[in-house]
């Protein structure tokens, strides 16, 4: 029997009761202008739809950011602890983590996401290629709570290395960024480190462009989680009845992704709630705010990190930031 069928290790520490969530998910859409927490943007669909977005021409910041880490790759690894617990955030499919493993050379790797299902076969895959590399799974909406302290403490001697690509801290507002950083500060001790990616500012065309791609999977991946909303709610959204938009607002800099009604409908919710949609009115399910160096370095100062070196692309649309405690 093969050893990568008793991996990865997979363990949970979603912490609100699933009816706790849908009453969290209801509320949000019976708010003045409806929103989805981005989070059920990514069930096990949504995770690979999101996927094939990050090989688009137009997702600018895969590319981007793929190639600042094999510019700078050597130079980043030089700059961080010894055999480090490797500790990916909404690490998806592990593709990046596993570019990263014979230059960091990790003591083990622990990938944290919400969809487990998915979860379970990206680190089943990472521990097939690696057999000697310790893997766990730890499903958690670390955008709300994140408890790896004990998880951590079982190789106290390993610092751990939070790695955090692709523009995601984005999604959070400034202040809710900052409540999230302070989090992952917390795990750091004194050795920890965060590698962080960030989407800097650049003209409105090619920002709108990366979240609203010409053969529309970004399209499918905002109207699937509708889908999700459905199997959470049982609730009776028909998908077809929207359509995907994303702006750009320059108030608050920030890419906008929502679901804009067609036409005038009613949407049965739960099971004695309706709301009506009139013909234009939106959904908010996604922002993905945008930063300049500074703004960024800022950012981080503000969570109680200390912005040691950045590396960026020549045109500084991205930035790669890599944060020690204050």
């Amino acid at each position: 029997m093969s050893l990568a069928l008793d991996l990865p290790r997979l363990e949970t520490t979603l912490r609100l009761p699933a009816q706790d969530e849908r009453q969290q998910l209801l509320q949000g859409l019976l708010q003045p202008t409806a929103h989805i927490d981005p989070k059920y943007l990514y069930d096990d669909r949504g995770c690979a739809l999101f996927t094939d977005i990050c090989r688009l021409d137009e997702y600018y910041p895969t590319r981007t950011e793929a190639q600042i880490f094999s510019d700078y790759r050597d130079a980043i690894a030089a700059q961080l602890p010894n055999n480090p617990q490797w500790v990916d955030l909404g690490c998806g499919d592990c593709g990046k983590t596993l570019q990263w493993l014979d230059a960091v050379r990790p003591a083990r790797v622990i990938g944290v996401d919400i969809a487990g299902e998915f979860l379970h076969n990206s680190m089943a895959a990472v521990a097939r290629a690696n057999p000697n590399l310790e893997c766990i799974g730890l499903v958690c909406d670390f955008t709300q709570h994140l408890e790896l302290h004990d998880l951590l403490a079982e190789r106290p001697a390993d610092a751990p290395v939070f790695f955090y690509p692709g523009s995601s801290i984005g999604n959070f507002e400034p202040r809710a960024a900052i409540r999230f950083l302070k989090r992952v500060r917390a795990h750091c001790g004194e050795r920890g480190r965060l590698l962080i990616g960030a989407d800097l500012i650049k003209p409105r065309a090619i920002l709108e462009a990366a979240y609203d791609d010409a053969s529309g999977v970004t399209a499918a991946f905002n109207l699937n989680v509708l889908n999700v909303v459905n199997r959470e709610l049982d609730a009776e959204f028909q998908p077809e009845l929207f359509r995907h938009q994303a702006h750009f607002d320059e108030a608050h800099r920030r890419i906008e992704m929502q679901l804009v009604a067609r036409e005038r409908h009613s949407v049965r919710l739960a099971r004695h709630t309706r709301r009506y949609f009139g013909t234009g009115e939106h959904i908010v399910t996604e922002y993905s705010h945008k930063y300049s160096l500074d703004e960024f370095r800022a950012l981080l100062a503000a969570s109680g990190l200390r912005c040691s070196q950045y590396w960026t692309d020549p045109q500084e649309w991205f930035g790669v930031f890599l944060a020690e405690p204050a």
